[in-house]
């Protein structure tokens, strides 16, 4: 029969890559394991490793296990937390995975008033995924995803939070600060300042410059909006940001937004969750609370 202690073997001496160092990651001395590791293979009835040296390599079976093991344990985990937690007299702890790095500053404009509302309840954000967003909601590692670029997936729900209007962020002094709106070509000669991620979830890439082939001078990226403003401010480059964000700098900054494009580039935000957590009072409470901000973007200021 197949038990929870078999999957946290599996995914460990996957994770490891040896017996030895499995073993010592699970505080067993290796004999012991060696000897675990033969018994689930016999009440399996089927190898779940082929032995490299010191080194196993997962089976066609073993690999099977490994991927249940990813989706299964995070969800056992999960609820052992959980379970702590309304022991100690808590909600729990509400895990917000990020995939808009510009929407940092507009969540905690959401989660400040929210924790005044859920005194008990605990947020987490994350950021980087060893699987992507995605895979993050749905293997458990966090119970709501903030993304403009939601996919469908059975489980899970994506909900629209608020429009925005992607624009191209420029110094007052700027050659491009007095158009009307930027074509990609105005962009061949400059320095595009972006967040660290892959250019396949930039929608300047996306949406403006690829379809034009068109490709900046150069790409720099910096990973906090306050240094990357202070950059255009200071004509070392441009910018692309929500609207509501560049204008928020604009009020402190020599900076001007720019449409992209003649029609310009719209986009939303959505909240992911899983259909399963449905139930869960403080976090459908996290998602009404992201909607009503709607009518707050537009109008930040300082």
């Amino acid at each position: 029969m197949l038990e929870r202690v078999h999957l946290v073997i599996v995914r460990e001496v996957a994770r490891q890559g040896s017996l030895t160092a499995a073993a010592a990651s699970l505080f067993l001395t290796q004999s012991a394991l060696s000897h675990t590791v033969k018994k689930i293979e016999q009440q399996l009835g089927t190898p779940i490793w082929d032995r490299e040296g010191r080194s196993l390599r997962l089976t066609q079976a073993g690999q099977y296990l490994l991927s249940l093991a990813e989706r299964l344990l995070p969800q056992f985990e999960l609820a052992e937390e959980r379970m702590k937690q309304y022991a100690a007299g808590e909600r729990g702890t509400l895990r917000i995975g990020m995939e808009c790095a510009p929407c940092y500053q507009w969540l905690l404009k959401v989660v400040s008033p929210y924790l005044t509302r859920w005194p008990d309840v605990d947020v987490d954000v994350k950021q980087r995924f060893q699987f992507g967003g995605i895979g993050a909601l749905i293997g458990y590692d966090i119970d709501v995803l903030v993304t403009p670029d939601p996919l469908n997936r059975p489980g899970l729900r994506f909900e629209p939070v608020f429009d925005y209007e992607q624009v191209l962020v420029v110094a007052e002094e700027h050659r491009l600060a007095k158009v009307r709106y930027v074509k990609p070509e105005q962009l061949i000669d400059e320095t595009l300042i972006t967040y660290p991620v892959d250019t396949d979830r930039l929608d300047i890439y996306n949406y403006f410059l690829r379809p034009a082939d068109v490709v900046p001078r150069r790409h720099k990226t910096i990973e906090t909006t306050d240094i990357m403003m202070q950059m255009v401010a200071s004509n070392r480059g441009v910018a692309a940001l929500p609207k509501w964000l560049a204008e928020e700098y604009a009020d402190r900054m020599p900076l001007v937004s720019v449409k992209l494009g003649k029609e310009g580039i719209a986009k939303q935000i959505f909240l992911g969750t899983r259909e399963a957590d449905g139930a869960i009072d403080y976090l459908s409470s996290f998602v009404t609370s992201a909607r009503e901000s709607n009518w707050q973007a537009p109008r930040l200021r300082r």
